[in-house]
């Protein structure tokens, strides 16, 4: 951990270190805990120079099924030209370590430790790390829900460090939330927010909603609910929640337990088969 944010360096635990640790894998979550992320479970990219990635969730029929998310490590002079396939998926960068340059739509920006960009479906965009260190990020894709008569968002890039958290209600600011589009937008169909405990602080309550939820610790450490189960969590680690997956927390000390959060949000649930996918039809009176 070099700066404000943990971000993994790889390598591989001794010979000697016990195999038992908090990772899990469940029918609601999942704890994937920061010593899981060594060298071997790395993963690399078609058009991607000088980079390798951890991927923490991707979707998966039954459990979580609305994103995907990689921790990406860009060496000195690496990235890409071309780093999207998919001219449907949207979008968010957010620098945990390094700098990394950005061109978006021919406009270069230069991310440090918190920047963050938000790219909607058909974006033109390129990354580079033009410094001497490596540049780590966390990458969120989801398939964009386009509804008629709603526009796609124009993206945008900031750092989370010039956006004023939002106190929860009732909670004189030990529960912060820094947003970084407005909740009413309906263009937009996710939500990647930084979620700020300060020590002490907790959800008093286990929230159990549709959202799907990736869960990165930036800082700190605290105690998690997750479905029946509270489970130690601390800077480094991915918490992976299926819909209605309940849960709450209680941040330790002592410095202030934070989290990148992502969610899906503003769009009916799909019923039935993907559109466009043969479905025969059902004379009336038959049955179904």
């Amino acid at each position: 951990m070099s700066g404000r944010y943990y971000a993994p360096t790889g390598g591989l635990p001794p010979q000697t270190r016990l195999t038992t640790d908090r990772a899990v894998f469940t029918d609601a979550y999942a704890v994937l805990p920061r010593d899981t992320m060594t060298d071997i479970v790395t993963s690399r990219l078609p058009f991607w120079d000088e980079t390798r990635l951890w991927i923490l969730a991707r979707p998966m029929s039954g459990f979580a099924e609305t994103f995907a998310q990689y921790l990406v490590e860009v060496s000195a002079g690496g990235g890409s030209e071309d780093p999207e396939p998919d001219p449907h998926a949207e979008a968010v960068l957010f620098v945990v370590d390094g700098q990394l340059t950005l061109t978006v739509d021919g406009g270069r920006h230069v991310l440090g430790e918190g920047g963050y960009a938000f790219l909607p479906p058909g974006t033109t965009w390129s990354a580079r790390n033009a410094g001497s260190a490596p540049a780590r990020f966390h990458w969120i894709r989801k398939t964009y829900s386009y509804v008629e008569g709603i526009a796609v968002p124009e993206p945008f890039i900031i750092d989370e460090r010039d956006i004023d958290p939002v106190p929860m209600p009732d909670t004189d600011g030990a529960w912060a939330t820094t947003r970084f589009v407005d909740p009413t937008d309906l263009r937009h169909d996710m939500h990647v927010n930084i979620v700020t405990f300060q020590p002490g602080a907790a959800i008093p309550f286990p929230e159990t909603h549709v959202m799907e939820h990736g869960i990165a610790v930036l800082q700190g450490k605290g105690v998690y609910l997750l479905n029946r189960d509270w489970v130690e969590v601390q800077a480094g680690d991915f918490l992976w929640l299926r819909a209605f997956c309940p849960q709450a927390c209680y941040a330790g000390g002592p410095e202030p337990f934070r989290y990148l959060l992502y969610k899906d949000v503003n769009r009916h649930p799909a019923l039935g088969p993907v559109p466009g996918s043969p479905r025969r039809p059902t004379s009336p009176g038959a049955p179904h």
